[in-house]
């Protein structure tokens, strides 16, 4: 039992045990926390869940292991979300080349052959026609844009368009690095919670063994045993609700990165510390008004909205456009002439019925609905940054105190450990302080957990979502 109990506890978990024929009493030493605050890594814990007939079992699904800078870039190479923005700026780049189209030549040919009649009129009071006769026709024809402003500013908003298509593929980037950022952590804190809750386990059985030993020689009593057990029996509940909770995780992880999920996640990095200094809100502020993508996506909508309104008032000038062609024609196709066509064309716009106007209105419109998006988006960034800066600050003041609590439920269990050796209490006191232990212990995961979330929202809010290490 004490070999199989110091294999589940963490590094920072050391047993003793009570001789002369005695159970053991497991006591906790806390880990050596390093300069940036960390503690020692609980042991992985190997599972074996249920499978289905027929489908392969844990152990022989392939191992997928993942440092956080490479989930991140699995999930920029893979999720579906940001898959689906590459294919809307190819929608971009083939719309801008649509436009373009409309200010290049437009060539094209045309090969006719008749047969027919002529009708000559009405001789002696009957009609005449000719007889049937071939007429074979082939030409080329062109036709070209001289000078149209609203083509050439349609053109230019298709090309702005494209620029914002490639900036929300950005925005879309940012966020899911974020996201898998955020789901990484958290699979890392339910895979610590679980192994905590193994040792916790591994602990409350030891001490129920230890109790009865002495019940059975007179020493403690049956309230003592049932007390335990069933503080026994809420671990072991806690220990599956810890397992089903980090297997969840997993599965919500692995879909991020859009990766499938017929494979084994090992998380290779560690919750740690945040060892910098917190950035100034002014510079912070700076970097992300002008590096996130959104704040950017929006400037280039209101330059695409500027864009079209100057394209639907271009509509109001004349425009002009060349065209010409150049055939053969002839009754065979080995007897014909050559024959062009060649003009300049001026289109002046004069009424109607006000359906320019009104493209005019509904664009105008746009801008300004454009313009106002931009007020949200800076209010939102700015709200963003703020909150990051806000919940890094008090997550590190809570870990400071989570390493305080920590410490103190360390003496505590001590104290209450040589209490009830010496004096033979009950339990209850011991039992109190290994909750207090277990508590700390949670304090302190969670604490971990929340400034490593605040350092993804910090870098998703400066635009450096993609760059979390």
């Amino acid at each position: 039992m004490h070999q199989h109990a110091q294999r589940m506890c963490p590094s920072w978990l050391v047993s003793s045990l009570e001789k002369r024929g005695r159970a053991v009493l497991r006591g906790l030493t806390i880990a050596t926390l390093t300069g940036s605050g960390l503690l020692a890594s609980f042991d992985a814990v190997a599972q074996t869940p249920i499978q289905a007939s027929g489908e392969l079992t844990e152990e022989q699904l392939p191992t997928l292991q993942l440092s956080l800078t490479e989930a991140i870039q699995a999930a920029l190479d893979n999720n579906p979300n940001i898959r689906l923005f590459r294919e809307r700026i190819l929608a971009a780049k083939s719309a801008s080349r649509t436009q373009l189209g409309a200010l290049l030549p437009n060539v094209a040919s045309t090969g006719k052959f008749n047969n027919q009649t002529f009708f000559l009129g009405t001789i002696g009071g009957a009609p005449v026609r000719t007889d049937p006769f071939d007429i074979v026709d082939g030409r080329a024809s062109m036709t070209q844009s001289l000078f149209s402003l609203s083509l050439i500013n349609r053109w230019r908003a298709s090309r702005s368009a494209f620029e914002v298509a490639e900036l929300e593929s950005a925005t879309s980037k940012n966020d899911t690095g974020a996201s898998v950022g955020l789901h990484y952590f958290e699979t890392l804190r339910h895979q610590e919670t679980l192994a905590a809750r193994r040792a916790n386990v591994a602990l409350y059985e030891d001490l129920v063994d230890f109790v009865k030993s002495r019940q059975s020689g007179g020493m403690a009593m049956g309230l003592d045993t049932a007390r335990l057990e069933s503080q026994l029996e809420n671990e072991r509940q806690r220990l599956e609700i810890a397992r089903g909770d980090m297997e969840r995780a997993k599965l919500i992880l692995l879909n991020t990165i859009g990766i499938g999920f017929d494979a084994k996640l090992a998380l290779t990095d560690e919750m740690k510390g945040y060892d910098g200094a917190i950035p100034h809100l002014e510079s912070a502020l700076e970097t992300a008004l002008s590096e996130r993508p959104e704040m950017k996506a929006q400037l280039q909508r209101i330059r695409t909205a500027e864009l079209t309104l100057s394209a639907a008032k271009g509509e109001r000038l004349p425009s002009l456009s060349g065209q010409g062609d150049y055939g053969l024609i002839g009754n065979k196709i080995d007897n014909n002439l050559g024959t062009y066509n060649v003009g300049v064309l001026l289109s002046v716009p004069i009424y109607d019925g006000g359906q320019r106007e009104g493209r005019i209105g509904e664009v105008h419109s746009q801008l300004n609905q454009e313009t106002i998006k931009l007020a949200l988006v800076k209010n939102q960034v700015i709200m963003e940054l703020r909150e990051a800066l806000v919940t890094l600050k008090a997550s590190m003041e809570q870990l400071r105190i989570a390493k305080n609590g920590l410490t103190a439920s360390m003496t505590e269990l001590t104290l209450a450990r040589e209490r009830f050796r010496v004096l033979s209490s009950n339990t209850l006191e011991l039992s109190n302080a290994l909750f207090s232990l277990v508590r700390a212990r949670d304090n302190m995961i969670d604490a971990l957990f929340r400034v490593n979330a605040s350092r993804v929202n910090l870098a998703r809010a400066r635009g450096e979502a993609a760059a979390i290490r």
